[in-house]
């Protein structure tokens, strides 16, 4: 099942390729449910090159043509990660999905880079998303989907802040991305997790907000209660929350939201 991608399987105990779903973090969470937790131990990975019903964050639609992208959901089984410190799981996630692009850059020409909360930037514009989910009655287990957009093609990409790496002129090497993204990934965690879910005594909030181009800029955030914030964004708090300084004076610290960049 892991036919293709060698050392992603070097990494993950059990990689599950798929030739099409609906939804990889779909098919990982119902397996989490119905399999014994040994027979899907911490970074089991489903993937596929065909995704058609994928989901981004606030439940938005992500679909690709076939091909074109890689879908691929990670468990994490974080019992001994306190709860309060799982909110640092997708940007670590996003983090160490940028040094896994950041491996396939073979020239000084692109830049990679995360935009708060977890999405990865090539040259400025998206190339990855990332969600991570809870899974039901499973408290100590979380699934992390990344979309990568590969072989898109500039018509392909559904909007204009989108990119591939097609798009920009390169060739991934999809095994070693993906085997990078899970040894990054998993490191992190292992570090959180022997810091007692610190992230500022770990090293990994300064790790994730010097990779962050949002922070030192000015952003316009869309809050969940559909207000508007704008200002410039300071830093990342040590619980992962983006800090903005309005216009008009003070701090927010803001735990979710869509973020633009304004400059």
């Amino acid at each position: 099942m892991s036919e293709g991608y060698p050392r992603a399987a070097a990494v993950s105990p059990r990689l599950q390729v798929v030739e099409s779903t609906g939804s990889t973090n779909a098919d990982l969470v119902e397996l989490v449910t119905r399999v014994d937790q040994e027979l899907l131990p911490h970074l089991s990975v489903v993937l596929t090159r065909d995704q058609r019903a994928g989901r981004g964050r606030l439940d938005r639609s992500w679909t690709a043509p076939a091909g074109t992208a890689l879908a691929v959901s990670v468990l994490l089984r974080v019992p001994d990660l306190p709860t309060h410190a799982r909110g640092w799981i997708p940007l670590l996630a996003g983090d160490a999905m940028a040094h896994a692009v950041g491996g396939q850059l073979r020239d000084g020409g692109h830049s990679v880079a995360l935009k708060w909360p977890n999405d990865v930037l090539l040259d400025g514009a998206k190339l990855c998303g990332i969600l991570a989910e809870a899974v039901p009655h499973h408290p100590d287990a979380v699934v992390v989907g990344a979309g990568v957009n590969t072989t898109m093609t500039p018509a392909d990409l559904p909007v204009a802040t989108a990119t591939s790496f097609a798009a920009v002129g390169l060739t991934v090497d999809e095994d070693r991305l993906l085997a990078d993204y899970l040894e990054a990934l998993a490191a992190a965690l292992d570090r959180l997790v022997a810091a007692g879910g610190d992230a500022e005594a770990a090293g990994l909030r300064a790790q994730v907000q010097e990779r962050c181009a949002t922070v030192g800029g000015d952003v316009r955030v869309a809050l969940p209660d559909g207000s508007t914030l704008e200002g410039a964004a300071r830093r990342i708090d040590p619980d992962g929350r983006l800090v903005v300084e309005p216009a008009t004076g003070g701090e927010v610290a803001v735990s979710a939201g869509d973020v633009v960049h304004v400059r």
